[in-house]
């Protein structure tokens, strides 16, 4: 059984009723992953539509590509980071979704490093045609940015001391991020342990800054009506998501009078985050985390 057969896209009836796709729209997915979404905005745009999706793991574009080509329309799938959305040349959309959680291999594969249950090569990149391997960026980060990282993205306490433990050594594979953490941690080590490879893949990826590119340049791709959907799997991401969210969908203010000087150029379609049912957490544990956010752009007019 291929990865693609157990995947479980997270949200999926929430994510096609919210963004609403429509027979011949054009859809941006900037995180294409193993196609689960992508595969019923393919169905209900049609034949006419167009469907654009972007992935940084080269792996998982070939196997979205292969599952899409069972359906009518051509899918256009690019080997592509959504950090650098605004460089791509992208045509104007009516949905762009990204969908920030892991693939299903990233986790089910344990050669990919994202695992600590499995004892291998500690890389942790999402593509691994660039950038420097987990083992290699400890190795040359400073104990002081270390130790802001396992704070400012592990939301941990104790960071410095693990910090120092993970520079004394070579780290080239999990288990020796493992025993690190069950040295510094002890009894308390199985707890905080999703919390460090959450720490190392956020900072190796940079994540978070790959979020604000995207939260920059995507609500811009939008036609007018179009939608805008982000889900996210921890505070750090939902945060950023909310608050650019709120900024857009609120009007500004005359400085003197208080006053809406204009409409906002977006509209919220989520007050509150939208999180999986009961019964999706239960059939899928790894969506439990899991937020929908979606703006609607109202007009043409974006500064």
């Amino acid at each position: 059984m291929d990865a693609s057969s157990k995947h479980s896209p997270v949200l999926l009836d929430e994510v096609v009723t919210l963004l609403d796709s429509k027979e011949g729209e054009t859809v941006l997915d900037v995180t294409l992953g193993l196609g689960g979404h992508a595969m019923k905005f393919r169905e209900r745009i049609g034949a006419h539509g167009r469907l654009i999706g972007l992935d940084a793991d080269e792996k998982n574009l070939a196997q979205a590509q292969e599952r899409l080509r069972a359906l009518p329309g051509n899918a256009d799938c690019r080997h592509a980071n959504f950090r650098d959305l605004a460089q791509l040349d992208l045509p104007k959309v009516d949905i762009l979704f990204a969908d920030l959680g892991l693939s299903s291999p990233h986790v089910d594969e344990p050669e990919r490093g994202f695992t600590f249950r499995v004892d291998v090569p500690l890389d942790l990149r999402f593509d691994r045609s660039q950038g420097l391997p987990a083992s290699e960026w400890l190795r040359r980060i400073s104990l002081h940015d270390l130790t802001h990282a396992l704070r400012a993205f592990g939301e941990m306490q104790g960071a410095h001391r693990l910090a120092q433990k993970l520079k004394e050594g070579e780290m080239p594979t999990t288990f020796s991020v493992v025993h690190a953490v069950e040295e510094v941690f002890g009894w308390k080590a199985p707890s905080v342990m999703p919390q460090v490879f959450q720490a190392l893949r956020i900072a190796v990826n940079d994540e978070l800054g790959a979020l604000d590119a995207l939260l920059s340049a995507g609500p811009a791709l939008l036609n007018p009506g179009g939608r805008m959907g982000v889900i996210s799997y921890h505070s750090l991401e939902d945060r950023r998501v909310k608050q650019v969210f709120r900024v857009l969908s609120t009007a500004p203010k005359d400085s003197a009078t208080g006053q809406d000087l204009h409409p906002a150029d977006f509209s919220l379609l989520t007050r509150k985050a939208v999180v999986p049912s009961d019964e999706e957490q239960h059939r899928n544990p790894r969506s439990r985390s899991a937020k929908l956010r979606v703006i609607m752009r109202r007009n043409s007019a974006l500064s």
